[in-house]
C-alpha cells in the first residue's frame, strides 16, 4: 500500500534502521551506531477500535520488530480499568472517557490525551433467513431492548403486525463495552439502561456466531464487524425519524445514519508517552489510520480533523 511504503521510508530514519546521507562506514565512530527502537507497548480496550489498532501494530512491527507491541480486547469500560491502573500505555475506546474512569486515573496519578481515530456506525443485524424484517424504527428498537422489556417483549409478533409469533433471540455486547453504553444512551434514552436477558459478550465474533445460526435473532455491533461477516448476516436499516436508511460508509459519513453513528478514539497514558516507542508509534498510528481505517470498515475523519490529532498529540507530549 502506497501509504505504507511511505511511511516506512520515514519511519526507517526515526527509529535509526537508516543513515541519513553521507559517509555510512564506521558509523560508530563517526557519529554513533543508529539507535535501535526497542521496549513493550500494551493496549487494550474496545472491541470495536481493535481492528484499527491491530492492523496498525501489524505494520508496526514490520518496521520496529524490536518493540513488542501487544493489543487486547476487555471492551471499553475493562480497557478503562486497566489504563487507570497504569497496566497499558494506550486504551482504545468507543465512547469518550466517563466522569467516574477520569477519577480513577486522577487517584492514581495517570493524566492522558485523548485522540479521535475514525468513525464507526453501530449496524443492527438479523439471521439472513429472517424475510420479514428490512428496517426497525428507533421506537421499535426502544419497545425491544429498554429495561421494562425483559420477560415482557418476547415475540417478534409484538414488535409490529405480521411479523411472526416466535420468539426473538436478543444478542449484543456486553455492559463493559463502548458499543453497548452508545447503544442503550442513543436507543433507550439512558446509558447502560437495557433488559438483562440476552446473550452479551465483549467478543464481536461470539454475536456474529450467534445470529448468523438462529433464525428468529436479532443483534447490534459495530459496522465494520458487518462488512466483515456480511456473508452471514442481514443488515436491518433504522428510520430515526427521517425515513430508513441502510449504515454504510457513505451514511455514516455524512452524517444521516442517526443515531447511530459515533466517533472512536484512543487515549495515551502521559508516563507511557515519555518513552520514545510510544511517542513514534501513536505518530505511527495518526499518520495510518485514514487508510486502515478504511480498509477494516470503518470511515475516516477528514484531513484537516487528523491534522488537529497530530498537533494535539504534538502539545501533549511537549509539556513533558
Amino acid at each position: 500500500m502506497k501509504k505504507t511504503t511511505k511511511i516506512f521510508l520515514g519511519a526507517a530514519v526515526i527509529f535509526g534502521l537508516a543513515s541519513c546521507g553521507g559517509n555510512t562506514e564506521n558509523t560508530s565512530e563517526n557519529s554513533g551506531e543508529q539507535k535501535i527502537l526497542t521496549g513493550n507497548i500494551k493496549i487494550d480496550g474496545s472491541s470495536t477500535v481493535y481492528p484499527i489498532t491491530e492492523a496498525i501494530a501489524e505494520e508496526f512491527r514490520a518496521i520496529a520488530p524490536e518493540v513488542k507491541v501487544t493489543v487486547g480486547v476487555s471492551g471499553t469500560g475493562g480497557g478503562f480499568k486497566k489504563f487507570a491502573r497504569n497496566e497499558t500505555a494506550i486504551s482504545d475506546a468507543s465512547r469518550p472517557i466517563k466522569d467516574k474512569e477520569k477519577v480513577a486515573c486522577e487517584e492514581n496519578g495517570i493524566g492522558y490525551v485523548q485522540l479521535e481515530v475514525a468513525y464507526d456506525g453501530l449496524a443492527v443485524l438479523v439471521n439472513p433467513a429472517n424475510d420479514w424484517v428490512d428496517h426497525l424504527t428507533v421506537e421499535e428498537l426502544k419497545m425491544i431492548w429498554e429495561p421494562a422489556a425483559q420477560g415482557v417483549v418476547m415475540k417478534w409478533s409484538q414488535i409490529r403486525d405480521g411479523f411472526p409469533d416466535e420468539e426473538i433471540h436478543l444478542f449484543g455486547p456486553g455492559v463493559a463495552s463502548g458499543t453497548y453504553d452508545y447503544f442503550t444512551k442513543a436507543i433507550c434514552g439512558e446509558e447502560g439502561a437495557s433488559r438483562g436477558d440476552y446473550t452479551a459478550s465483549e467478543d464481536d465474533n461470539v454475536l456474529v456466531q450467534g445470529i448468523s445460526t438462529d433464525k428468529y435473532g436479532l443483534g447490534f455491533f459495530g459496522l465494520a464487524y458487518f462488512e466483515e461477516n456480511k456473508d452471514k448476516l442481514k443488515l436491518v436499516g433504522v428510520d430515526g425519524g427521517e425515513g430508513v436508511v441502510i449504515p454504510t460508509q457513505a451514511t455514516v459519513a455524512d452524517g444521516t445514519y442517526q443515531p447511530l453513528s459515533r466517533p472512536i478514539f484512543i487515549y495515551v497514558n502521559d508516563k507511557a508517552a515519555e518513552r520514545e516507542e510510544v511517542i513514534e508509534f501513536v505518530n505511527f498510528y495518526l499518520e495510518l489510520v485514514p487508510e486502515i481505517a478504511q480498509e477494516v470498515g470503518y470511515i475516516a475523519l477528514p484531513a484537516t480533523e487528523y491534522a488537529k490529532q497530530v498537533e494535539k498529540f504534538q502539545t501533549f507530549i511537549s509539556k513533558k
